[in-house]
């Protein structure tokens, strides 16, 4: 018998509270707490050894957490709930080689029970890619398509992505990018994708969190984190410019050419040659390189204290 699950209004895709993990070597993660809202393709970013891998893998019950609580639609990850609605493709994109591409899509309709054929062989043969060819013969990029047939087969509510696209060339990445958003806004699908292609992101991504250190550095809704700074150019005489009453976060931030100062804005700014939005390119840089920069939280990402939760419902508690 097959459970049917039902999304609550308003129920997030995916909540942090509190949540930390720690190895011997040390916090990989800690005291992380945010909201992703449903139906958002967002982007996770950091450096390499940040986090962002370990807060997958939490996610997706691969490895427990030392602290906090997890959700994913409200269930905890590894619940026969979140098992259903959630989906994840790693950078190494595990397949069977002796298997024929129709093979491998039967076993993804043999394992999932929402499995959707069309969708699957849609995605596939948009790529030229044969259905009796053996998944071994197969170009990166035609296994990268297949990898994503099978996690798109699966109807999931929420696509956790792992560096999917990394060793693909700018060409193949762009085609499955553009698959990627269309079938997401299709069918109303949450994507998490932890991607190093920053100036890629911009084009489709409306959500953004960054890690570093292991903590939760910007998240919330591309536009309004964008809103919230502004990239001050330098006067022609090299001077530095007058950003009072605003906070410095960076002042390299050349995304695109265009070298300033990036500041967090604490009063009104009147765009025009001396300040201007920043891309989201020069945003995640100038995070990234400023670790001593306050985090900034929107509001769309925050969430309520962890006691709130368990008070709710103690059974659904995560410990350690």
């Amino acid at each position: 018998m097959i459970t049917e699950f039902t999304r609550p209004a308003g129920e997030p895709a995916f909540e942090a509270h509190g949540l930390g993990k720690k190895y011997r070597r040390g916090w990989a993660l800690r005291d992380v707490s945010f909201r992703l809202p449903a139906g958002r393709v967002c982007g996770l970013v950091g450096p390499n050894g940040a986090g962002k891998s370990t807060l997958m893998g939490l996610a997706t019950h691969m490895i427990r957490p030392t602290a906090g609580d997890l959700r994913v639609f409200g269930a905890v990850p590894g619940s026969m709930e979140a098992v259903l609605r959630t989906a994840f493709l790693t950078q190494e994109k595990p397949l069977f080689k002796r298997f024929t591409v129709a093979e491998t899509l039967r076993l993804g309709q043999e394992l999932n029970a929402h499995w959707d054929q069309e969708v699957a062989e849609g995605i596939v043969s948009a790529g030229q890619v044969p259905l009796e060819a053996r998944i071994g013969t197969l170009s990166g990029g035609q296994r990268t398509r297949v990898a994503f047939a099978l996690a798109f087969g699966k109807r999931p509510d929420l696509l956790i992505l792992d560096e999917p696209m990394s060793d693909l060339d700018p060409l193949v990445r762009r085609e499955l990018m553009a698959t990627l958003t269309a079938e997401a806004a299709e069918h109303g699908t949450t994507v998490l994708v932890s991607s190093h292609m920053l100036a890629e992101l911009e084009h489709i991504c409306d959500y953004l969190l960054v890690i570093a250190n292991g903590g939760l550095r910007l998240a919330g809704e591309v536009n309004e984190l964008r809103a919230a700074h502004a990239l001050f150019a330098f006067p022609s005489d090299g001077s530095s410019p007058a950003v009072a009453p605003h906070r410095v976060i960076d002042s390299r931030s050349s995304g695109d050419g265009r070298p300033g100062v990036l500041v967090r804005l604490g009063g009104p700014v009147e765009h025009g040659r001396q300040a201007e939005p920043p891309t989201l390119e020069e945003l995640l840089l100038a995070y990234l390189r400023s670790p001593d920069a306050p985090p900034l939280i929107a509001p769309s990402a925050r969430v309520g204290d962890i006691h709130d939760i368990i008070t709710r419902d103690p059974k659904k508690a995560v410990t350690a």
